[in-house]
């Protein structure tokens, strides 16, 4: 059994999830939270915001654009090398 914190749980299924464990990640009064098993356990985990999934768009992106950008480059650069490829 993990080490933590012991909680009651209360009548109406509520349970405090400690201060120190909130601040770690990130969590405040308010916020969403997803609940599901795995392993046998019970999992709370900290939900995406729209922002944070927003920002990973975006970054996603951007990554995509760096890497047609590179490939255009290697294209460009095998066809100077290499010329166009043959007509079949």
């Amino acid at each position: 059994m993990g080490k933590g914190e012991r909680r009651k749980i209360g009548k109406r299924g509520q349970v405090t999830i400690p201060k120190e464990l909130r601040e770690r990640f990130g969590m405040k009064g308010g916020d969403d939270v997803v609940i599901h098993e795995e392993g046998g356990k019970l999992v709370i985990e900290r939900s995406v915001t729209r922002e944070e999934l927003a920002e990973g768009y975006r970054q996603r992106a951007h990554r995509t654009r760096e890497l047609a950008d590179e490939l255009e480059g290697v294209s460009a650069e095998a066809n100077e090398h290499l010329g166009d490829a043959p007509e079949w």
